[in-house]
């Protein structure tokens, strides 16, 4: 195969860098371009994020893109380069396969605000976009959530629907049209793409008009009715949007690859949840999520590693299994695994092959905290999970009977295992009040029947009656007993105490047992609770510490396992159980008192119990919705506060804990937020602990450990966006048109011209219009008919030959007459005029590359 022998230079101050694949081989699409495909070609995209090569080590994404009309050996071409320059990299990127209408959400991100379609290819791809360029008739279906895309369809009412956004583009004037049964969201988003089109493909020069009612945006109809015609019958209904569920992709199986003789065996290995270790350096595996995506696996031993490409097994996995050819594929090498691939198993170490960890990771907590840091340093905060040093005011209340009690500060760090209790903490960050609510509820059981619902629903509703009196201002975090996060055992100092029980309005509802028994876990203030467990010999464990307390005498016993920083903590946080008569036993040297108090002696785990290791996890960001009530997540890869919309609900995941996050315009879909946060869990191929922390946000309201996470995070964004509605940006994305006597010319002979679909001819001709909005605002409108006077204002544009050269020539815009574009000087020549001037017609004129006409126009004083 015929492919260049060098590979294309790559720009050391670019992260992304995009080829077409044209005659075979790699060619540069130009920056302005990007976000533009194609149908007949394929492409290559390498991402190289600056901001984390030098700081987590090897990370990147290279992708190839398959269009729906592109050839096979153009398909050929894209994987040898694709290979080529994993090879030139080192092995370092993540390797996508990504089909039209199919792309992966880590290559949609690289787009925003979307991708847009081009039919055609060959001939025409190597110039992409040419800005100003506003000779062209077309219209775009703009469809998609976060990640939106546009292609090209019939100029036609037939392509239109109920529900459907579409752009009709005249070249100086765009149309948005927005059908009835189409969401505010959809029409903001939209709206974004629309004005980057206008940025990118005209230079901000043509200006934006927006049908949201037909009737009140009549000047408009009119004129997209010249153009498509007069519409026949009514609009076609809203076309379904079939999209992947949580519940789909909850499957995963892992396959073992392997070669006999010239074959490849597949063989099933395992299904969810996955552990890392099934993962063996010298083989090769194929992992498949329900058919959704495929990924490969390629260990640094694997003899298929160089023998076969990466993508070559999992298309004939893709074949085999039945799946659709567009299934997306990612291939990913032994050490640079991507955050979505170890997110599929249930653990993910980053140090069990020496790898370096990528991309933010949570960290455990060191030492004393500095308030000042994690004020200072949001990035601490979340990573440590601490919103400050848990030095603030707290208010606990027990519920009892759906309602709240008040609970004394002297025994704020004792809670019952059967009640549920809500701890408001308040603090202050940058001078203005900040409120976390915890809800410690009854822990969930990994497995069984779930909390009482009157539990859980007397909770909520107390919850929200706090964060009404509050202004709506509270985070909610719902923690389980024994996954309460660092800062809420910080509270306490490390002192937390959780009883066996119900406590009832007059105390416990049932008298203490003669013999009880704590487990102490943690290692210090941060980390550790004491919980009351059965008293009974099988309860103990050699790494852990537990105080067994008697009617004579307290035993603080200590596990041959356990550490100084374990027996520290423990000291000081059974002081709040018992402060005398307390016998410090070391384990085998333990009284027979001890056995008998416990009921004798019985077998109780004695190997060395390992921490949780999660710092390989990274975060992720998701926009939630639903689709026939299951929950539908987009994912935001390479996430920044500007993913974040006032319509929306966002989930991040942090692997410790969710964090959901509602748009001051949420509506209410903020009351499932919730029950969406469980369902994430529940369906997780992970196998994800119910338990997890749940955390509500509300714009406006978020705390440092939800700002942490993204790169940079400016407080004060929201003041100006939460009072912009989507009125208001639609009104500021109005423009001015340019030249309108050339529109009107071209919309004439288009509406003279034959049309498709159900698009008839309309009476009426359109003769002018009027090239702005004048000071009052007012949309677009028709203008009067030629020969009528001009509006007092709105002086009358010029027309096509009705200048003399000598007002054109080396003019400057503010010297122009009224009503010229300065970016067309020529086009209001006479032809005659036209010819003598650039020694060719029009016609030839504008046949010419746009980099030579503006070579001559500068030459000859038009530019």
């Amino acid at each position: 195969m015929d492919i260049n022998e060098g590979l294309p230079a790559i720009e050391s101050h670019r992260d992304l860098h995009i080829w077409v694949i044209e005659n075979l081989r790699m060619v540069p699409v130009p920056e302005k371009a990007y976000g533009n495909f194609f149908e007949k070609h394929c492409y290559v995209a390498l991402h190289l994020p600056q901001g984390l090569k030098a700081t987590q080590g090897p990370c990147g994404d290279l992708h190839y893109w398959v269009g729906k009309e592109a050839g096979a050996e153009a398909q050929d071409a894209a994987v040898a380069s694709v290979r080529r320059l994993q090879v030139t990299l080192d092995g370092v990127p993540v390797q996508h396969r990504e089909a039209q209408g199919h792309e992966s959400d880590c290559f949609r991100s690289y787009f925003r605000p979307g991708i847009i379609y081009r039919t055609g290819g060959l001939a025409c791809a190597l110039t992409h976009v040419e800005t100003n360029l506003y000779d062209i008739q077309r219209l775009l279906r703009i469809h998609g959530g976060k990640h939106l895309s546009a292609r090209e369809v019939e100029l036609s009412w037939n392509s239109f629907n109920k529900g459907g956004i579409f752009l009709l583009d005249l070249g100086k004037l765009m149309i948005q049209w927005t059908g009835p049964e189409s969401s505010a969201t959809e029409k903001a988003r939209g709206l974004a793409l629309t004005r980057s089109i206008q940025e990118r493909e005209r230079g901000g020069r043509t200006q934006i008009g927006v049908v949201d009612n037909e009737v009140e945006a009549a000047d408009l109809m009119q004129i997209m009715e010249v153009v498509l015609g007069c519409r026949e019958g009514g609009l076609h209904a809203t076309v379904p949007v079939q999209s992947i569920n949580q519940l789909q992709k909850a499957s995963v199986r892992l396959y073992h690859v392997s070669e006999e003789e010239e074959d490849l065996v597949i063989r099933e290995l395992a299904t969810c949840p996955l552990t890392q270790d099934l993962l063996r350096e010298e083989d090769y595996y194929i992992l498949d999520q329900s058919g959704f995506k495929i990924y490969v696996w390629q260990g640094r031993r694997s003899s298929l590693r160089e023998s076969k490409a990466a993508f070559g097994p999992a298309l004939g996995f893709i074949q085999a299994k039945g799946y659709p050819t567009y299934t997306n594929v990612e291939a990913v090498d032994d050490g640079a695994e991507s955050a979505a691939f170890q997110q599929l198993f249930r653990s993910w170490s980053t140090k069990q092959r020496g790898n370096k960890p990528r991309g933010r990771i949570s960290k455990p907590v060191q030492g004393r905290l500095d308030v000042g840091k994690l004020h200072s340093q949001p990035e601490l905060a979340a990573q440590l999970r601490m919103v400050d040093d848990a030095s603030g005011k707290v208010e606990v209340w027990c519920i009892r009977d759906s309602g709240r009690q008040p609970m004394d500060p002297r025994s704020h760090a004792q809670l019952c295992a059967g009640n549920c209790y809500l701890v408001l903490y308040t603090y202050r960050k940058m001078g203005h009040v900040q409120y976390v609510l915890y809800l410690w509820q009854v822990r969930w059981p990994e497995r069984g029947p779930p909390r009482p619902p009157q539990d859980v629903e007397a909770v909520n509703c107390n919850a929200e009656e706090l964060d009404l009196t509050r202004g709506g201002a509270l985070v909610q975090a719902r923690v389980a007993m024994g996954s309460e996060p660092p800062h809420l055992l910080a509270i306490p100092q490390g002192r937390l105490l959780v009883l066996q029980g119900h406590m009832g309005h007059s105390g416990m509802e049932q008298p203490a047992p003669a013999t009880r028994l704590f487990h102490v876990q943690g290692t210090d203030s941060y980390t550790t609770r004491t919980v009351e467990v059965p008293a009974r010999a099988s309860a103990l464990h050699s790494s852990d510490i537990f105080l067994l307390v008697t009617a004579s005498v307290c035993y603080l016993w200590f596990g041959k396992g356990c550490s100084g920083d374990q027996r520290e903590m423990a000291r000081m946080a059974v002081t709040a159980i018992s402060a005398e008569n307390t016998e410090m036993v070391l384990e085998g040297q333990e009284p027979p008192l001890f056995w008998e108090a416990l009921g004798g002696r019985a077998p109780y785990p004695s190997d060395k119990r390992p921490p949780e290791d999660v710092s390989g996890f990274q975060p992720r960001l998701f926009e939630c919705s639903s689709q026939m009530g299951r929950l539908v997540l987009t994912e935001m890869v390479f996430f920044r506060q500007e993913d974040l919309d006032k319509y929306d609900i966002m989930l991040l995941d942090t692997w410790h804990e969710i964090l959901l996050w509602l748009g001051e315009a949420a509506g209410k879909r903020a009351t499932a937020v919730v029950d969406w946060g469980q369902e994430y869990l529940q369906t997780h191929p992970a196998a994800r602990s119910p338990n997890t922390p749940l955390v509500v946000v509300k714009q406006g309201h978020e705390p440092p450990t939800f700002t942490g996470w993204f790169p940079s995070w400016d407080p004060y964004k929201w003041r100006c966006w939460s009072t912009q509605s989507y009125k208001a940006v639609l009104e500021g994305s109005l423009g001015t048109i340019p030249a309108t006597a050339e529109l009107t010319a071209e919309l004439d002979t288009s509406q003279q011209s034959s049309r498709p679909g159900n698009g008839r001819a309309c009476p009426p001709t359109l003769q002018t219009l009027k090239g702005s909005r004048d000071g009052s605002g007012k949309r677009l409108q028709l203008g009067p008919e030629a020969g009528d006077a001009s509006p007092r204002g709105s002086p009358r544009p010029a027309a096509s030959g009705s200048l003399r050269r000598e007002q054109l020539m080396h003019q400057a815009a503010e010297d122009l007459p009224e009503g010229v574009d300065p970016a067309r000087k020529e086009f209001y020549l006479s032809d005659s005029d036209f010819r003598e001037v650039f020694g060719k017609s029009r016609e030839e004129f504008y046949s010419m590359a746009k980099w030579r006409q503006q070579r001559e126009k500068q030459q000859l004083g038009f530019f």
